[in-house]
């Protein structure tokens, strides 16, 4: 039963561009959305070499959910809801490490890596009749899938797969998470997880990455400042031309589409960076022809997930803790075959382009912040937001191979189709709605 009034479609009218502020600001609104979005959705989790050896786990979370992904002895990944099942106490206190057994610090009930519940204090003379310890192990999700190296998780066995969740989005997760070279070399995660709180509705973050182009105006004096990889201004090589993407199930990309030109370089501030990139450009235009300078700039997966598929190459996603509250956790990728040189210079580069004491994600988050600030009056919740621009503007294409609607680049169709997925997961009562769902 919902705990707000209405439908979630009278909120969001996606055919006229406005959508309600209460999305952003209403404690209801919120706590229906962990039932109706976060239980059902595919979420993001975590990257497989976060946990490359048996007994290796990383905590995590689905969103407002701490959950454990690890590998168990026989070198299978789990995610496991991180509570015992006795008392509901964490078993996994650490954020990560190497482990045999989680054990309970509150009444010593310990699991495996398998989440088999394999200790109980005083089993014997304690439980007459002994219960069936295979019924108490860790709660494990529905379903899990792993994609060029990243793990994602669902709580909802009903949930179609993983493919057919991200639909013709796969293209974009694909070309976005590979070895920069097209090819099928792995990739690592560059250092630790970057945590840090900020004081906003995790929509806000979703729908800037999936395609909020005109925010760019934000990053002006970042941009004129120059923290790229080019000694000029910028905080990134040229893209290219940029297309709007949006496809079904919510997810939007913005790509950024350049001839396929062999003289093309990057990072022309590092020598060594420019001549590894530069090589991996020309493997690149050998595998995939003119198709090679078509690239994922910057999307998000619904609901949460949102990465940046050329330089800085990163996801980050954005964890709800209640209405106007978000746990930001960024992570930095590279190929894993790179020169130690090369992922040195990329560390420095990424760490002063985004996370926390990024210089642009620091504009987003001042953004945000006072959106969200800004929202919940009495008065401001009587007012939508104007999502309007490039209304009616979309057109199929096949300039991008699965791609659904192509638009001018001022246009906000992807924050648009965000929301009314949105709106269909908070309506729909099950998958087969929700497959074929419509809303305003």
């Amino acid at each position: 039963m919902k705990s707000f009034n209405g439908s979630a479609r009278d909120l969001v009218n996606g055919r006229n561009g406005e959508i309600s502020r209460e999305l952003f600001v209403n404690k209801d609104i919120y706590q229906e959305e962990q039932e109706q979005v976060f239980a059902r959705a595919w979420l993001y989790v975590g990257h497989e070499s976060q946990v490359r050896n048996p007994g290796d786990f990383f905590v995590s979370k689905m969103g407002e959910e701490s959950v454990i992904l690890v590998r168990d002895r026989e070198s299978r990944l789990h995610v496991f809801l991180n509570t015992c099942r006795h008392r509901g106490m964490k078993v996994c206190r650490y954020d990560e490490g190497n482990t045999r057994n989680f054990i309970c610090p509150y009444h010593g009930w310990s699991f495996s890596t398998d989440g088999r519940l394999v200790g109980v204090q005083d089993y014997q003379a304690a439980y007459q009749p002994p219960f069936d310890r295979d019924q108490w192990g860790l709660v494990e999700v529905a379903q899990l899938a792993v994609r060029h190296g990243t793990v994602w998780a669902t709580w909802d066995r009903n949930a179609p797969s993983f493919d057919e969740y991200l639909g013709d989005a796969r293209h974009a997760l694909d070309t976005g998470l590979c070895a920069w070279d097209g090819g099928d070399g792995e990739t690592e995660l560059l250092g630790s997880v970057q945590k840090w709180i900020i004081p906003s509705n995790w929509k806000f973050v979703a729908e800037n990455f999936a395609g909020d182009v005109l925010h760019a105006i934000s990053h002006r004096s970042v941009d004129m400042v120059g923290i790229g990889p080019n000694a000029s201004e910028g905080r990134r090589d040229n893209p290219g031309r940029l297309v709007i993407v949006a496809h079904e199930g919510g997810h939007g990309f913005v790509y950024g589409i350049k001839p396929p030109d062999p003289e093309r370089t990057d990072y022309s501030e590092s020598a060594i960076t420019a001549a590894y990139f530069k090589e991996c450009w020309q493997r690149r235009l050998k595998r995939q022809g003119d198709r090679a300078g078509v690239s994922p700039l910057v999307g998000t997966v619904f609901p949460n997930m949102s990465f940046h598929g050329q330089q800085p190459r990163t996801i980050v996603v954005a964890h709800p803790r209640g209405p106007t509250q978000t746990e930001m956790w960024r992570v930095y990728f590279v190929d894993r075959a790179a020169p130690e040189e090369v992922k040195r210079y990329l560390r420095s580069y990424y760490m002063r382009y985004s996370g926390p004491a990024g210089m642009t994600e620091q504009d987003d988050m001042e953004n945000w912040n006072y959106a969200s600030a800004a929202s919940e009056g009495t008065i401001a919740r009587r007012y939508p937001y104007h999502y309007k621009a490039g209304l009616g503007a979309a057109e199929p294409s096949d300039l991008i191979a699965g791609m659904v609607t192509n638009a001018p680049v001022t246009s906000e169709q992807n924050p648009r189709e965000l929301y009314r997925r949105w709106a269909q997961f908070m309506d729909s009562a099950d998958w087969d709605s929700l497959r074929g769902g419509a809303s305003r």
